[in-house]
């Protein structure tokens, strides 16, 4: 994984980060968060924001191992190697396999900071929490924003719609109240 330079490829596992922690984080904290009860500490803050990464890390680096040893199988079929699977255990499947290891820290570090921002507002201003509601969807429309940039897409339908997914997790959130 190369930290620098910075590729195209680097921006999917972090928007995919940013996205999956803001809206984890959505579901799980805004009972709490919506109710304003003083109880949401820096500690639970930081269980929510770290099991909301690890457990995105450990799906990312599956499917990220999953797509790119599937890749080199599928390559040596179509060079004809006599063993099924060859190119996944040469070099380039170690390759593959750090590159996927990598990809699925920077998801994850971006899913760290995605799920805590929103909470980082919530314990700092206990009686504002809701707030934090508000910049969370906040942050999904500009994230919408970019990646609708960066895909020639339409930014409206982008931002509106990270955004309303957002505000369905959360009432959902509120409704089903896990924290």
């Amino acid at each position: 994984m190369r930290v620098i330079p910075w590729t195209a490829e680097d921006a999917f596992p972090l928007v995919l980060g940013l996205i999956d922690g803001i809206l984890t984080t959505l579901t799980l904290a805004s009972g709490r968060v919506i109710r304003g009860t003083d109880d949401l500490t820096w500690g639970l803050a930081l269980r929510i924001a770290g099991a909301s990464s690890l457990a995105s890390g450990f799906v990312f680096f599956a499917a990220e191992y999953t797509r790119v040893r599937g890749t080199l199988v599928r390559e040596g079929r179509q060079l004809n190697l006599p063993v099924r699977g060859h190119l996944a255990s040469t070099r380039m499947g170690r390759a593959g396999l750090q590159d996927a290891a990598g990809r699925a820290a920077l998801s994850s570090g971006a899913n760290l900071v995605g799920a805590f921002v929103p909470l980082l507002v919530a314990v700092l201003y206990p009686r504002y929490s809701w707030v934090s509601i508000l910049i969370a969807l906040g942050l999904l429309a500009g994230l919408g924003l970019l990646v609708a940039r960066a895909v020639a897409g339409r930014w409206v339908r982008w931002s509106a719609g990270l955004a309303l997914a957002g505000f369905a997790l959360a009432m959902i959130g509120a409704e089903i109240n896990i924290v």
